[in-house]
Protein backbone atom coordinates (compact mmCIF):
# COMPACT_ATOMS: atom_id res chain seq x y z
CA UNK A 1 0.00 0.00 0.00
CA UNK A 2 1.56 3.28 -1.08
CA UNK A 3 1.83 6.39 1.06
CA UNK A 4 -0.94 8.24 -0.80
CA UNK A 5 -3.51 5.50 -0.11
CA UNK A 6 -2.42 5.28 3.52
CA UNK A 7 -2.76 9.03 3.90
CA UNK A 8 -6.25 8.93 2.38
CA UNK A 9 -7.32 6.18 4.79
CA UNK A 10 -5.91 8.10 7.75
CA UNK A 11 -7.73 11.24 6.64
CA UNK A 12 -11.03 9.36 6.27
CA UNK A 13 -10.63 7.71 9.67
CA UNK A 14 -9.64 11.01 11.27
CA UNK A 15 -12.57 12.85 9.74
CA UNK A 16 -14.98 10.08 10.77
CA UNK A 17 -13.67 10.19 14.33
CA UNK A 18 -13.98 13.97 14.42
CA UNK A 19 -17.56 13.88 13.12
CA UNK A 20 -18.53 11.11 15.56
CA UNK A 21 -16.93 12.91 18.52
CA UNK A 22 -18.53 16.21 17.54
CA UNK A 23 -21.95 14.56 17.30
CA UNK A 24 -21.49 12.93 20.70
CA UNK A 25 -20.53 16.29 22.23
CA UNK A 26 -23.54 18.02 20.66
CA UNK A 27 -25.89 15.31 21.98
CA UNK A 28 -24.29 15.49 25.43
CA UNK A 29 -24.58 19.28 25.65
CA UNK A 30 -28.15 19.41 24.31
CA UNK A 31 -29.58 16.34 26.06
CA UNK A 32 -31.75 18.41 28.40
CA UNK A 33 -33.48 20.05 25.42
CA UNK A 34 -33.86 16.65 23.77
CA UNK A 35 -35.44 15.10 26.85
CA UNK A 36 -37.59 17.87 28.31
CA UNK A 37 -40.10 19.83 26.19
CA UNK A 38 -42.08 22.21 28.43
CA UNK A 39 -43.45 24.20 25.49
CA UNK A 40 -44.47 21.29 23.29
CA UNK A 41 -48.02 19.99 23.08
CA UNK A 42 -48.19 16.32 22.06
CA UNK A 43 -51.94 16.14 22.45
CA UNK A 44 -54.40 16.31 19.60
CA UNK A 45 -56.70 19.01 20.91
CA UNK A 46 -57.20 21.50 23.69
CA UNK A 47 -60.06 21.02 26.11
CA UNK A 48 -61.75 22.98 28.88
CA UNK A 49 -62.12 21.69 32.40
CA UNK A 50 -65.67 20.53 33.09
CA UNK A 51 -65.23 20.63 36.87
CA UNK A 52 -63.98 23.09 39.47
CA UNK A 53 -60.42 22.96 40.77
CA UNK A 54 -58.34 24.94 43.22
CA UNK A 55 -55.17 26.41 41.74
CA UNK A 56 -52.38 26.37 44.30
CA UNK A 57 -48.61 26.64 44.54
CA UNK A 58 -46.53 24.08 46.41
CA UNK A 59 -43.04 24.80 47.77
CA UNK A 60 -40.08 22.82 46.46
CA UNK A 61 -36.78 24.46 45.46
CA UNK A 62 -39.15 26.83 43.66
CA UNK A 63 -42.90 27.16 43.83
CA UNK A 64 -44.76 24.59 41.77
CA UNK A 65 -48.07 25.28 40.05
CA UNK A 66 -50.71 22.68 40.93
CA UNK A 67 -54.41 21.98 40.42
CA UNK A 68 -56.31 20.33 43.27
CA UNK A 69 -59.69 18.73 42.64
CA UNK A 70 -61.53 17.93 45.87
CA UNK A 71 -64.62 15.86 45.18
CA UNK A 72 -65.12 14.16 48.53
CA UNK A 73 -62.84 14.20 51.57
CA UNK A 74 -63.54 10.49 52.11
CA UNK A 75 -62.18 9.59 48.66
CA UNK A 76 -58.58 8.76 47.93
CA UNK A 77 -56.43 11.36 46.14
CA UNK A 78 -54.74 10.62 42.83
CA UNK A 79 -51.33 12.31 42.58
CA UNK A 80 -50.60 12.87 38.88
CA UNK A 81 -47.02 12.95 37.51
CA UNK A 82 -47.11 14.20 33.92
CA UNK A 83 -44.79 13.36 31.04
CA UNK A 84 -41.84 15.21 29.53
CA UNK A 85 -43.79 17.65 27.36
CA UNK A 86 -46.46 20.29 27.58
CA UNK A 87 -48.45 22.16 30.20
CA UNK A 88 -51.01 21.00 32.71
CA UNK A 89 -53.69 22.14 30.26
CA UNK A 90 -52.63 19.42 27.84
CA UNK A 91 -53.95 16.79 30.30
CA UNK A 92 -57.41 18.29 30.67
CA UNK A 93 -59.06 15.58 28.57
CA UNK A 94 -57.72 13.03 31.07
CA UNK A 95 -58.65 15.10 34.11
CA UNK A 96 -62.21 15.52 32.85
CA UNK A 97 -62.60 11.76 32.77
CA UNK A 98 -60.87 11.19 36.10
CA UNK A 99 -63.16 13.75 37.75
CA UNK A 100 -66.12 11.45 37.04
CA UNK A 101 -64.66 8.71 39.23
CA UNK A 102 -64.82 8.42 43.01
CA UNK A 103 -61.47 10.08 43.51
CA UNK A 104 -59.88 13.46 44.17
CA UNK A 105 -56.78 14.46 42.28
CA UNK A 106 -53.79 16.75 42.45
CA UNK A 107 -51.73 17.44 39.33
CA UNK A 108 -48.67 19.66 39.42
CA UNK A 109 -46.05 20.94 37.02
CA UNK A 110 -42.36 20.16 37.49
CA UNK A 111 -39.67 22.81 37.72
CA UNK A 112 -39.30 24.51 34.33
CA UNK A 113 -42.83 23.49 33.23
CA UNK A 114 -46.04 25.55 33.01
CA UNK A 115 -44.19 28.73 33.92
CA UNK A 116 -42.42 27.33 36.98
CA UNK A 117 -38.91 28.58 37.64
CA UNK A 118 -35.89 26.31 37.39
CA UNK A 119 -34.64 23.73 34.91
CA UNK A 120 -35.77 20.10 34.87
CA UNK A 121 -33.42 17.24 35.66
CA UNK A 122 -33.87 13.79 37.14
CA UNK A 123 -32.99 14.55 40.76
CA UNK A 124 -34.90 17.83 40.65
CA UNK A 125 -38.07 16.11 39.44
CA UNK A 126 -37.77 13.48 42.16
CA UNK A 127 -37.44 16.29 44.69
CA UNK A 128 -40.51 18.09 43.30
CA UNK A 129 -42.53 14.87 43.47
CA UNK A 130 -41.64 14.29 47.11
CA UNK A 131 -42.41 17.91 47.96
CA UNK A 132 -45.93 17.49 46.54
CA UNK A 133 -46.45 14.19 48.35
CA UNK A 134 -45.39 15.90 51.58
CA UNK A 135 -47.85 18.71 50.85
CA UNK A 136 -50.67 16.17 50.65
CA UNK A 137 -49.51 14.61 53.91
CA UNK A 138 -49.71 18.05 55.52
CA UNK A 139 -53.32 18.25 54.31
CA UNK A 140 -54.06 15.16 56.41
CA UNK A 141 -53.92 12.88 53.39
CA UNK A 142 -51.68 9.94 54.38
CA UNK A 143 -49.81 7.79 51.86
CA UNK A 144 -52.41 5.03 52.24
CA UNK A 145 -55.03 7.40 50.81
CA UNK A 146 -52.86 8.41 47.83
CA UNK A 147 -52.85 6.74 44.43
CA UNK A 148 -49.86 7.67 42.27
CA UNK A 149 -50.45 8.16 38.54
CA UNK A 150 -47.47 8.33 36.21
CA UNK A 151 -47.70 9.31 32.55
CA UNK A 152 -44.73 8.38 30.33
CA UNK A 153 -41.71 10.09 31.96
CA UNK A 154 -43.92 10.48 35.02
CA UNK A 155 -43.97 6.68 35.44
CA UNK A 156 -40.27 6.78 36.37
CA UNK A 157 -40.98 9.52 38.91
CA UNK A 158 -43.96 7.64 40.36
CA UNK A 159 -41.89 4.47 40.76
CA UNK A 160 -39.01 6.34 42.39
CA UNK A 161 -41.39 7.79 44.99
CA UNK A 162 -43.30 4.51 45.43
CA UNK A 163 -40.16 2.49 46.22
CA UNK A 164 -39.78 4.44 49.47
CA UNK A 165 -43.41 4.53 50.63
CA UNK A 166 -46.51 2.35 50.72
CA UNK A 167 -49.34 3.98 48.79
CA UNK A 168 -52.88 2.86 48.18
CA UNK A 169 -51.93 2.10 44.58
CA UNK A 170 -49.92 3.17 41.55
CA UNK A 171 -51.04 3.55 37.93
CA UNK A 172 -48.47 3.62 35.12
CA UNK A 173 -49.41 4.88 31.65
CA UNK A 174 -46.91 3.99 28.89
CA UNK A 175 -43.97 3.16 31.19
CA UNK A 176 -40.39 2.58 30.05
CA UNK A 177 -37.68 0.40 31.56
CA UNK A 178 -34.90 3.02 31.61
CA UNK A 179 -33.97 6.15 29.71
CA UNK A 180 -30.70 4.47 28.71
CA UNK A 181 -32.52 1.56 27.04
CA UNK A 182 -34.93 3.95 25.36
CA UNK A 183 -32.16 6.27 24.13
CA UNK A 184 -30.27 3.32 22.63
CA UNK A 185 -33.22 2.80 20.28
CA UNK A 186 -32.95 6.37 19.01
CA UNK A 187 -29.15 6.68 19.08
CA UNK A 188 -27.79 3.12 18.64
CA UNK A 189 -24.49 4.47 17.35
CA UNK A 190 -23.69 6.49 20.50
CA UNK A 191 -22.46 5.36 23.96
CA UNK A 192 -25.64 6.67 25.60
CA UNK A 193 -24.96 4.87 28.89
CA UNK A 194 -21.91 7.13 29.26
CA UNK A 195 -23.36 10.31 27.78
CA UNK A 196 -26.76 10.29 29.46
CA UNK A 197 -27.06 12.26 32.70
CA UNK A 198 -30.70 11.51 33.54
CA UNK A 199 -30.96 7.74 33.37
CA UNK A 200 -34.34 7.10 35.03
CA UNK A 201 -33.55 3.43 35.71
CA UNK A 202 -37.09 2.29 36.46
CA UNK A 203 -36.50 -1.41 35.88
CA UNK A 204 -33.97 -1.45 38.75
CA UNK A 205 -36.54 0.03 41.16
CA UNK A 206 -39.80 -1.70 40.25
CA UNK A 207 -39.17 -4.69 42.55
CA UNK A 208 -38.95 -2.27 45.49
CA UNK A 209 -42.54 -1.10 44.90
CA UNK A 210 -44.98 -2.92 47.17
CA UNK A 211 -48.15 -1.00 46.36
CA UNK A 212 -50.84 -2.52 44.09
CA UNK A 213 -50.09 -1.56 40.51
CA UNK A 214 -51.95 -1.07 37.22
CA UNK A 215 -49.86 -0.93 34.03
CA UNK A 216 -51.47 0.56 30.92
CA UNK A 217 -49.85 0.55 27.48
CA UNK A 218 -50.85 0.68 23.82
CA UNK A 219 -49.35 -1.86 21.45
CA UNK A 220 -48.98 0.82 18.74
CA UNK A 221 -46.82 3.09 20.91
CA UNK A 222 -44.27 4.69 18.57
CA UNK A 223 -42.25 6.40 21.32
CA UNK A 224 -41.94 3.85 24.12
CA UNK A 225 -42.03 0.28 22.76
CA UNK A 226 -44.91 -1.78 24.07
CA UNK A 227 -42.54 -4.50 25.24
CA UNK A 228 -41.13 -2.07 27.81
CA UNK A 229 -44.56 -1.80 29.42
CA UNK A 230 -44.83 -5.59 29.34
CA UNK A 231 -41.46 -5.89 31.05
CA UNK A 232 -42.41 -3.42 33.78
CA UNK A 233 -45.57 -5.45 34.37
CA UNK A 234 -43.64 -8.72 34.41
CA UNK A 235 -41.24 -7.55 37.11
CA UNK A 236 -43.86 -5.76 39.21
CA UNK A 237 -44.85 -7.28 42.52
CA UNK A 238 -48.37 -8.58 43.08
CA UNK A 239 -51.12 -7.51 43.28
CA UNK A 240 -50.76 -6.21 39.73
CA UNK A 241 -53.14 -5.57 36.86
CA UNK A 242 -52.71 -4.64 33.21
CA UNK A 243 -54.62 -2.79 30.54
CA UNK A 244 -52.94 -3.55 27.22
CA UNK A 245 -54.79 -2.41 24.12
CA UNK A 246 -54.09 -3.02 20.42
CA UNK A 247 -55.04 0.30 18.82
CA UNK A 248 -53.56 2.87 21.18
CA UNK A 249 -50.38 4.94 20.78
CA UNK A 250 -48.13 6.60 23.35
CA UNK A 251 -50.62 9.33 24.24
CA UNK A 252 -53.35 6.95 25.28
CA UNK A 253 -56.95 7.77 24.53
CA UNK A 254 -59.08 7.83 27.63
CA UNK A 255 -61.59 5.42 26.15
CA UNK A 256 -64.46 3.87 28.06
CA UNK A 257 -62.42 0.67 28.35
CA UNK A 258 -59.40 2.45 29.82
CA UNK A 259 -61.51 4.46 32.26
CA UNK A 260 -63.26 1.27 33.33
CA UNK A 261 -59.92 -0.42 34.02
CA UNK A 262 -58.92 2.53 36.23
CA UNK A 263 -62.27 2.47 37.99
CA UNK A 264 -62.04 -1.26 38.70
CA UNK A 265 -58.48 -0.86 39.95
CA UNK A 266 -59.50 1.94 42.32
CA UNK A 267 -62.40 -0.18 43.62
CA UNK A 268 -59.96 -3.03 44.34
CA UNK A 269 -57.83 -0.89 46.64
CA UNK A 270 -58.23 -1.03 50.40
Amino acid sequence: MNKKIKMTIYLILGASFLIYTSLAIVIYLSQSKLLYHPGENNYLEENNLNHKIEKISIPSDNKLIAWHFKKNENYKTLLFFHGNAGKLDNRIYKLNELSKLNINYLIFAYRGFSGNEGSPDENGLYKDARAVKYYLNLQNIPDKKIVLYGESLGTAIAIDVAKDHNFSGIILESPFTSMVSLAKRYYPYLPVSILLKDKYETIKKIKQVNSPILVMHGRKDKIVPFEMGEKIFKYSNKPKYSFFIDNDDHMMEFSKELIKSIELFLESLN
